[in-house]
């Protein structure tokens, strides 16, 4: 058997590398902040993500093997063409749901990123494995080589992307993950040769190359919207409650202290006892119903109190309100950003990154960090 020549159109390949940056940035958004959102809540955005994310590390493919130049025609099967996107789907899916729901801890990620940097070749390979009329050949230094690649730059984009869960981080990862798609995909095409074969397979329909450049444009629309979208809500500042609004009312009076002295400590809830932490510790609180989280540097606390409740005890504490749903501690406050008439304070802290000021706030906290 006589081996094609092989070329690549480098307005496709170009195109497919886009399609997987645009994937990694849709995923990885939709990701973020999710250890603070109800589990049922958490389980349809991990859907939507692994969705992204699968889908666009298919359209990659395809939109790349679109831009594959055979001297001879070719077809794919569409049975398992479809096949190849659902396992991408499924295992980007297995692989967030382990970050979402295990504790995330240096082997979670490293877990995370060889299923999803296996996932990638899986799908690669099945997809090739679709071809009609022509037939790929593999080399084990060309399989190794690609194993290798995808398990080690999958691992280094997902401890980027959820090393901390900043926007920073998240960009980074982004690129990363990528550059790892479109990398690995073109590592695996340099081991791959192609010879024409005179057999079918009876496994599906057959699809030209026409009717997928169709399929990839309407999946990439799609994956271009989702990104449209997921960009916007991740540029724009957030000043929205975090909870639901609370219906209209008179003004809440203002918080008459019963004490002189300032609260030294927090009550919190773990593992059945009542807790106390030090104020001075914590960074924020944010309402959660009718009850409050407490953020540390390195946790997040449960606590009885609802957040009226909080700010009336902490009054002489350090705390500042900053918005219906938050108090900070402005000794925790590393960076402050001002919009037209709010403003955001950031943190370095592992479960919160930011906290909204709203305007009827954003004096007093302007005051109180000295801006």
């Amino acid at each position: 058997m006589q081996v094609l020549d092989v070329s690549h159109s480098p307005i496709l390949v170009f195109a497919s590398l886009l399609v997987a940056l645009m994937a990694g940035f849709t995923g990885l958004s939709l990701t973020k902040g999710l250890s603070d959102r109800p589990v049922a809540q958490r389980k349809i955005l991990i859907v939507l993500a692994s969705i992204a994310l699968g889908g666009g590390i298919w359209s990659m493919h395809f939109v790349a093997m679109l831009g594959l130049q055979l001297p001879i025609q070719f077809y794919y099967d569409a049975a398992v063409t479809l096949t190849s996107a659902l396992v991408a789907i499924l295992v980007v899916g297995c692989a967030l749901l382990i970050l979402h729901f295990w504790d995330r801890t240096r082997g979670t990620l490293v877990l995370a990123g060889m299923i999803v940097g296996l996932g990638v070749l899986a799908m690669h390979y099945l997809g090739m494995s679709a071809m009609e009329l022509c037939q790929p050949l593999y080399t084990p230094a060309g399989i190794a080589l690609a194993v290798v690649s995808s398990c080690a730059l999958n691992i280094a984009a997902f401890a980027i992307a959820y090393g901390k869960r900043s926007q920073r981080n998240i960009i980074f990862g982004t690129l990363f993950f990528g550059f790892a798609v479109f990398a690995v995909h073109f590592v695996a095409m340099g081991g791959t040769d192609f010879v024409a074969i005179d057999v079918l397979s009876d496994v599906g329909p057959l699809i030209s190359n026409e009717v997928m450049a169709i399929g990839v444009v309407l999946s990439s629309f799609v994956l271009c919207g989702a990104f449209l979208l997921t960009g916007v809500t991740f540029l724009a500042p957030s000043d929205a409650p975090v909870d639901p609004p609370a219906p209209v009312s008179s003004p809440e009076p203002e918080p008459t202290p019963e004490a002189h002295h300032p609260v030294l400590q927090i009550p919190y809830e773990q593992e059945g006892r009542t807790l106390f932490i030090d104020t001075n510790a914590v960074a924020a609180i944010r309402a959660e119903g009718h009850y409050t989280y407490l953020y540390t540097a390195d946790d997040k606390l449960f606590c009885v109190w609802p957040i009226s409740e909080a700010a009336k005890r902490l009054a002489q504490g350090p705390f500042l309100r900053t918005h219906r749903s938050f108090l900070i501690n402005p000794a925790h406050v590393s960076g402050f950003e001002r919009f037209k008439d709010n403003g955001v304070c950031h943190f370095e802290t592992e479960h919160l990154t930011k906290v909204p000021v709203s305007r009827s706030q954003l004096k007093a906290v302007r005051t109180a960090l000295g801006v």
